[in-house]
């Protein structure tokens, strides 16, 4: 479709999009995203709200969700690499509670598309990284929701990193099957 394949993952509602880009000498040029072309593929979202964050290596934040306020998200990665996680937590879907990662990074231009219902995390694998993504319903912080990282039940195979850098909030999350989270 366009500029973008669409690559379901073995999670439904998941893609892996690669992004066509147009280069020469100067640089290159992609488009990131286009309603047209994701609404064609069967994405139909309406992104409300875009961020970025910046971390360096071995900085790994998730797994988060929102609880009242579940957010679709497309993520990125502008600067660096990172090994990004997506877990399914929609109540009656034959996926629940499996996961589905992708490298993203600047070289390879990737996306991923994460709907609704799903815990998400990164670990950054590159020295530095800037990871941005658009979400199709606000931020609410009142609204937090979290499953620690490392949960053996969901059993996430993150890459080696050396030392994982974790937020205070990020140690502590709750184990899966104590999270009663289901959308």
């Amino acid at each position: 479709m366009g500029n973008f394949t669409f690559n379901e993952t073995k999670i439904k509602g998941v893609y892996i999009i690669d992004v066509r880009t147009y280069g020469d000498n100067r640089g290159y040029f992609m488009e990131t995203y286009k309603e047209s072309d994701f609404k064609e593929a069967g994405l139909d979202y309406n992104f409300v709200q875009d961020n970025q964050s910046s971390s360096r290596k071995g900085v790994l934040r998730g797994l988060h969700f929102q609880k009242k306020h579940p957010q679709a998200k497309l993520v990125r990665v502008i600067k660096g690499e990172v090994f990004d996680v997506a877990v399914d937590l929609r109540k009656g879907s034959p996926t629940y509670g499996q996961w589905v990662g992708a490298v993203l990074s600047e070289e390879n231009k990737r996306q991923f598309m994460i709907p609704r219902g799903f815990a998400h995390g990164f670990v950054v694998l590159s020295d530095y990284a800037e990871f941005t993504y658009k979400c199709d319903d606000l931020y609410h912080p009142e609204d937090e929701g979290g499953i620690l990282w490392n949960d053996p039940t969901i059993g996430v195979e993150w890459p080696e990193v050396g030392d994982v850098i974790l937020s205070e909030k990020d140690k502590v999350q709750p184990l899966f099957a104590d999270s009663k989270i289901e959308f």
